[in-house]
């Protein structure tokens, strides 16, 4: 029985990698496509190939099987079969719920969507007291904390674009004179992002402190050059001039927030069947567990085929639907989405990506009047998200019951 579930657990990681590449593409790639730097093809295959690279050389290689504290394992069972069943179960019902968000073409957050199913299969199997009911708190906190921090953040970038840059005279040349500060302050995220509290960072052994250092000598040199290579390389100096400044900012900004999309988000695939596989292999229940690079590998493949099929439906919403984006505005949806994604990380705060994403659109446009924001669009996304929870674990309990009365 132990090895069918095994494969079953590994087709149910796939299935929900998938979900996860067809749904979360639209985080870093919409604003670029919705602001027509990047077609629509150029952005499937952008993401989803950094969403691979990030998933199979950046993701971590030690997580949690009991995902964010969330469960109390000692308080559902110790018993291999049973907590091999629950993840199984959690993996299919986060991945049919992220599928039908998909279908509906709304971003839902990947990691509530999984964090609900667990909870479902904790109460089922638990009780009330098997679920870690401050990380929840936490969690419903976010749906507020981080689209409004993101949302802010965007606001007073796009705000300061406008009155530094495009209300000017010269636009262009105030666009090239202020972009060392647009580079610098983008790589400057980048690379902190990948050096603080991170695998990676761990892994060259370099502290925090160390980190902000290299990031911030590496953002001042390179801002320098970005400066000079487009004073050399703008075709217009009118406003489209500084349009295609930013259009290239944006292009950046995106690809970094799918290439660090991979690298957190495939937890929330092969985190579940890392243990499974670790109960398989040591017939004991364990709350962490090494994660093979295999499994990192073909969590990062699945992802990218979720891309590559189906990633432009819920690209098409976060685009165009919820406001009008020019490339300004989509670099300042990209920078308040990243940067508010990194603070509220490195301060432990469980926000999601796709959370932030819609807040930082809604943000600038807001910097249009409220009249520029799709209000309708935005109470349905909101809609979805307050629901991921619930609709998430309830199919979890459905499913663990049937599957502990289908192999009992």
């Amino acid at each position: 029985m132990s090895e069918l579930i095994l494969v079953l657990g590994l087709l149910a990681g796939a299935y929900m990698a998938w979900n996860i590449g067809a749904n979360d593409v639209a985080n870093g790639m919409a604003t670029a496509v919705g602001a027509k730097a990047i077609t629509m093809r150029q952005a499937v295959l952008l993401g989803g190939t950094l969403d691979f690279i990030g998933a199979t050389f950046v993701g971590s290689h030690v997580t949690t099987t009991i995902r964010e504290n969330i469960l109390i394992a000692e308080k559902i069972t110790q018993d291999p079969q049973v907590m091999m069943l629950g993840m199984l179960a959690a993996l299919l019902s986060a991945a049919f719920w992220v599928f039908f968000a998909t279908w509906s073409q709304f971003p839902v957050s990947t990691t509530h969507s999984i964090v609900g199913a667990l909870i479902g299969f904790g109460i089922v199997s638990g009780g009330l007291r098997a679920i870690v009911w401050a990380k929840i708190t936490a969690i419903v906190a976010s749906w507020i904390v981080s689209p409004i921090l993101s949302g802010v953040l965007s606001f007073l970038i796009f705000h300061f674009v406008r009155k530094s840059i495009l209300a000017r005279r010269n636009a262009c040349a105030r666009a090239l004179r202020w972009s060392p500060l647009f580079a610098g302050a983008t790589l400057f995220i980048v690379v902190a992002s990948f050096l603080m509290k991170t695998p990676l960072g761990k892994r060259l052994q370099i502290s925090d402190w160390d980190a902000l250092g290299i990031a911030l000598s590496i953002s001042v040199v390179l801002g320098l050059v970005a400066q000079e290579w487009l004073g050399r390389t703008i075709r217009r100096f009118d406003e489209e001039g500084v349009e295609e400044i930013f259009r290239r900012f944006q292009v950046f900004t995106s690809c970094y927030v799918a290439l660090a999309h991979g690298a957190n988000d495939v937890a929330n695939a092969v985190g579940p069947v890392a243990g499974i596989y670790a109960i398989y292999a040591t017939q004991s229940v364990a709350t962490t567990t090494p994660v093979p690079t295999w499994l990192l590998a073909g969590g990062g493949l699945f992802i990218a085929l979720g891309v590559f099929t189906w990633g432009y439906r819920v690209i098409e919403t976060l685009g165009s639907r919820i406001t009008t984006l020019t490339n300004t505005r989509g670099f300042a949806v990209d920078f308040g989405t990243a940067t508010s994604v990194l603070l509220a990380s490195k301060m432990g705060l469980p926000v999601s990506t796709t959370h932030a994403a819609v807040g930082a659109v809604i943000g600038v446009g807001l910097g249009g009047g409220l009249a520029a924001v799709d209000c309708k669009v935005v109470f349905k996304i909101s809609i979805y998200w307050v629901i991921t929870l619930p609709l998430a674990a309830i199919p979890t309990m459905m499913i663990f019951k049937a599957l502990m009365w289908i192999f009992n």
